[in-house]
């Protein structure tokens, strides 16, 4: 049995310590807007804040977590930076099939919470996530519309 925090509530699932914690939100929780892509923290879908830092949940294992915060999709648009990242997408109309975009307002949200008026490197180093549909442009546009509203 293990307490974490999710979205500012302490929630205690009844897990195996190794389960990743992808399968803990996902299955446990029942939060479904983390999604599952590689299984290798290659493509970036299950990307949540850990404490504020992106993270790639499919190879966090929940005993690892302790008291971390752990943010979800779900509460990303009741934090400032996150409302305007969410706001940004929609106005870019970003989505396509949609499938990896939590996992991408989720990066970008981390990377204007540490870093407001990122370099063109800064984006490079944290927009790593895979999109297959190739939003890219769309969402380095809305990128900078959620850095210029700040």
């Amino acid at each position: 049995m293990f307490e974490i925090m999710v979205n500012g509530t302490a929630r205690r699932v009844d897990v195996e310590a190794d389960t990743p914690l992808l399968w803990v939100l996902r299955d446990t929780l029942g939060m479904t807007g983390t999604k599952y892509g590689c299984g290798v923290a290659q493509c970036g879908a299950c990307t949540v804040l850990i404490d504020g830092q992106a993270t790639r949940s499919c190879q966090v294992p929940v005993e690892s977590v302790g008291t971390a915060q752990v943010t979800t999709i779900e509460a990303i648009g009741a934090d400032p930076v996150g409302g305007r990242v969410v706001a940004a997408w929609v106005k870019n109309e970003v989505p396509q099939c949609g499938y990896c975009q939590s996992g991408q307002v989720m990066a970008a949200t981390a990377l204007l919470k540490a870093t407001p008026s990122p370099s063109a490197e800064d984006i490079a180093s944290a927009m790593t996530n895979l999109c297959r549909c190739g939003t890219y442009n769309a969402i380095a546009a809305a990128l900078a519309d959620a850095q210029s509203a700040g």
